[in-house]
């Protein structure tokens, strides 16, 4: 059975431990192949390359926008590469081969941004476009990296394995995304090698206009959609859990083992995605069973999300949430029986691209939560031209989720379950499908209240 498999950049960076626990465990001989590995970055180098994912805090891509000069910051990313490379060295890696490379294709990308530098100085085109190129270039070398060394040291320990290099480096044909997918493909026997693919792919419409950071689920999702596997799988440094076991502690949850697509939309709506939702709607739609699996516990089936799955019990499934939004409360007297109201709102909102991931009604008031790095002093200043009084909280979310827990008592047992902890409920709600009970508290009382709901399922 073909698989597609991905390998995040935490899995990655513990390669002593995807070669035993991914590529050689319980199997040997043919048994290796049949198998596509799209593999992400080591842990760390995309935000060196762009930003930190986390913290902001700006990479090479950054001094581009400012137009400062990089090349010493390159300079230097080769030696970080460089000593990465030598940590894998044990491994099998031939470090002369991998250092010539990773030195060779850091510099030609180098002279294509030195190239778009001067396009964007002299102020003749618009930047949007030329960054936009930059920021491709830069992403694509991690993953391009990052292939080679596995790709290596597989070679070197006498696997047969293909590097599949998607980032189009040397390649300059029009291809959009799909193209080069299926032409990258289309000669290799997958039976008798193991892929190593670039999580990073090359197309004309730029894989990072629309994806941004979520691009190598991307590639991982196309090539599936592409080449039909039996299954499709995702090596995490942790398992899907029913909480988040550093904050629950790690006796005090469970691997999740079965759940849908929808409840995967539902984690990703507040942050904890077991996948990118423009990567798993692919899957869905095509009928493409995907596997969440942990890298450190190969002997685990991990958890098969699947499209048409329904919990045989009413349970909750996750306990989860966020403490990275804040509430927009919108309020106005003339709103009570006032058709359109929620429409205009929605459309100042629309004009400043920010999504909600909550909202609230009464009769003279809206409340709508939002992601706090979205939150606009332009989008409040319109808000207030147009309503009497708008007020800004920093909240937290905290979500019952699962594909079939509408049971009575679930709210009455939630909502006392935050009572006896303390915790004042600021809103809640939930669809009439209910895979989804969601609770906004006191940003401070974020981790208190996961705590407190998951004791209560117990």
């Amino acid at each position: 059975m073909l698989t597609v498999e991905k390998i995040g950049g935490t899995s990655m960076s513990a390669l002593a431990d995807v070669i035993e626990n991914i590529i050689l465990y319980k199997r040997s001989g043919s048994e290796l192949y049949n198998r596509i590995f799209v593999v992400s970055a080591f842990s760390g180098v995309t935000n060196l390359l762009l930003e930190n994912k986390k913290t902001g805090e700006p990479g090479v891509y950054h001094l581009i926008v400012r137009q400062q000069d990089f090349k010493g910051t390159l300079d230097n990313l080769i030696v970080q590469l460089k000593q990465l490379n030598k940590k894998y060295e044990p491994l099998g890696l031939d470090l002369a081969t991998a250092d010539d490379f990773i030195e060779k294709h850091v510099r030609h990308a180098q002279r294509f941004l030195e190239n778009l530098s001067g396009i964007l100085a002299s102020g003749y085109v618009s930047t949007e476009g030329i960054l936009q190129a930059a920021r491709e270039i830069l992403a694509s070398i991690g993953e391009t990296h990052s292939a080679f060394v596995f790709t290596n040291i597989l070679q070197n320990m006498g696997i047969h394995a293909t590097l599949v290099d998607l980032s189009g480096f040397h390649d300059h044909e029009p291809y959009t995304i799909d193209q080069r997918i299926k032409h990258a493909f289309k000669d290799i026997d997958f039976a008798s090698t193991i892929c190593i693919v670039t999580g990073y792919t090359k197309g004309t419409e730029g894989i990072m206009r629309e994806f941004d950071r979520g691009y190598s689920e991307v590639t991982f999702s196309k090539i599936a959609v592409a080449l039909k596997p039996g299954e499709v799988i995702i090596h995490k440094e942790y398992h899907l859990c029913s909480a988040d076991p550093v904050m629950v502690g790690i006796n005090n949850c469970i691997p999740v083992g079965f759940t849908n697509y929808d409840v995967a939309d539902q984690l990703a709506d507040v942050g904890m995605e077991a996948i990118h939702p423009k990567a798993s709607k692919p899957l869905e739609i095509n009928n493409i069973n995907l596997r969440i699996k942990n890298t450190f516990e190969p002997e685990h089936p991990g958890t098969l999300i699947t499209r048409e799955y329904v919990s045989s019990t009413k349970h909750v499934e996750v306990i989860t949430g966020t403490n990275k939004l804040v509430i927009v409360d919108i309020y106005d007297p003339l709103m009570v029986g006032n058709v359109g109201t929620d429409l205009q709102i929605m459309q100042i909102f629309a004009k400043y691209n920010v999504s909600y991931n909550f909202k609230a009604t009464s009769a003279n008031s809206i409340s709508i939560v939002i992601w706090e790095k979205d939150l606009k002093d332009e989008l409040i200043k319109q808000l207030e031209a147009n309503f009497e009084r708008i007020t800004v909280d920093k909240v937290a979310m905290v979500c019952l989720i699962g594909s079939n827990m509408d049971r009575t008592g679930l709210l009455a047992t939630s909502a006392q379950a935050l009572a006896d902890a303390g915790i004042n409920i600021i809103s809640a709600g939930f669809a009439l499908r209910k895979v989804n009970i969601q609770f906004i508290v006191a940003r401070e009382h974020f981790d208190q209240a996961v705590i407190a709901l998951n004791k209560s399922m117990k």
